[in-house]
């Protein structure tokens, strides 16, 4: 045997003893040892000679190969690799008219091949054809004649080899499957909380929880057909949820009057009062001021973390009561001052209320929302986010109907 035959051996030998220390099978291990079982491998002989594909074949039966394919025409090789798949490929340069190189060329095109171990059979002094081998993929040489004690360890090895890499390949999938499973669990997940923030500002007067729904699902086809798309417009829906999450701090007595409310308790409704008086002691003094509204009050309850969903959330819950003419509040912005994503939410909230019945009111019919919306634009509502409204009317309705009050 060669030394680079030997030492290719114990590497591979070395990488199966690694399995068990001191008589115990190590857990991570055990599995890789069960699935490397050289000689259940598949072989294919790749030679245009009769007598050289019966002598390899002979030399591995006697050692327990006998999961063997062959064919000596080359013009075959490509199409016999990809119905029977094996694992390691005897594959002779010398050749006619397709040569072992053009073969190897051919392999490295098809993605779906570069897993097979090719031991190349060549003239031992054929030192350039060995290098173009190398750079084309093939694992490992033989040469030719073709010696009994240096084929089997070398079958061996790359056999090892390739069933120890297919073995991590199929770990690596499943990993990666368990991690997708993951992730859609922990988002199915988040959603909930969001959405229980969300119920949390809005049970008092909104026991089902459905105004916050479909605020999001307006927010979301608003978004749309302004041109969102993907993941900004999952958080977009998701981030409308909690517009209101201030509302925490209004006092029952004013968030749920069945009447008109007062001046005095219209600027209630707007600040902070009575949220837990908590919040304001956590902050200094001279950001205590700031603390005035109930969308202040939002921004500052979502203000904890780097969440891309929160940081849209809170940009939301503090500016989607601002005006395009610059009339709202808390800020007094103007235009595009006002984020977008505040101001696709300022119509989609307001729809939502006019259209819903609240404790203070019954819901307006339809046409006199639209009315409403209409008359606001470009004046309360950006005209962009009203036009986008009117273009998924048609899916806004499904949404009010699927999500009903009643």
């Amino acid at each position: 045997m060669t030394d680079a035959a030997s030492n290719f051996d114990f590497a591979a030998s070395d990488l199966l003893a690694d399995t068990f220390t001191v008589g115990v099978v190590k857990p991570e291990k055990a599995a890789i040892a069960q699935e490397v079982q050289p000689r259940a491998g598949k072989i294919m002989i790749v030679d245009d000679e009769d007598a050289n594909v019966a002598l390899v074949r002979r030399h591995l039966k006697t050692q327990g190969y006998i999961n063997c394919v062959s064919t000596t025409d080359p013009a075959k090789a490509m199409s016999m690799m990809r119905a029977e798949r094996p694992d390691v490929m005897l594959l002779d340069v010398a050749m006619p008219e397709i040569t072992g190189l053009d073969i190897l060329e051919s392999m490295k095109a098809d993605g779906t091949l570069n897993g097979i171990q090719v031991i190349v059979l060549t003239p031992s002094a054929d030192t350039d054809t060995k290098l173009r081998a190398l750079e084309l993929g093939a694992a490992d040489f033989l040469c030719k004649p073709i010696d009994h004690s240096d084929l089997i360890p070398r079958v061996r090895n790359s056999l090892v080899v390739r069933q120890y890499t297919s073995h991590m390949q199929h770990y690596a999938e499943e990993l990666e499957a368990q991690v997708a499973r993951r992730t859609a669990e922990l988002a199915a997940s988040r959603q909930e909380v969001i959405h229980c923030l969300a119920r949390a500002a809005e049970f008092r007067d909104d026991d089902m929880g459905r105004h916050v729904l479909r605020v999001g699902r307006y927010a979301g086809i608003i978004g749309a057909h302004l041109g969102w798309k993907g993941q900004q417009l999952q958080m977009l829906e998701q981030a409308a949820q909690l517009h209101d999450v201030g509302k925490i701090g209004i006092p029952d007595a004013i968030l749920m009057k069945p009447g008109k409310l007062t001046p005095e308790e219209y600027e209630i409704i707007q600040k902070h009062c009575g949220f837990g008086k908590q919040i304001v002691d956590r902050v200094p003094n001279y950001e205590s001021n700031t603390l005035r509204t109930h969308t202040t009050l939002g921004e500052r309850i979502l203000d904890v973390a780097e969440s891309p969903i929160l940081k849209m959330a809170r940009r939301i819950a503090l500016t989607h009561h601002e005006k395009w003419d610059g009339t709202g509040y808390p800020l007094g912005l103007v235009g595009e001052e006002i984020p977008i994503e505040g101001r696709i939410t300022a119509v989609a909230d307001v729809f939502d209320a006019l259209s819903s019945r609240r404790p203070y009111k019954p819901a307006f019919p339809l046409e006199k929302c639209f009315g409403i919306l209409i008359e606001g634009s470009g004046s309360h509502f950006d005209p962009r986010c009203v036009d986008a409204f009117f273009a998924g009317r048609d899916q806004i309705m499904d949404v009010r109907l699927e999500h009903s009050d009643v």
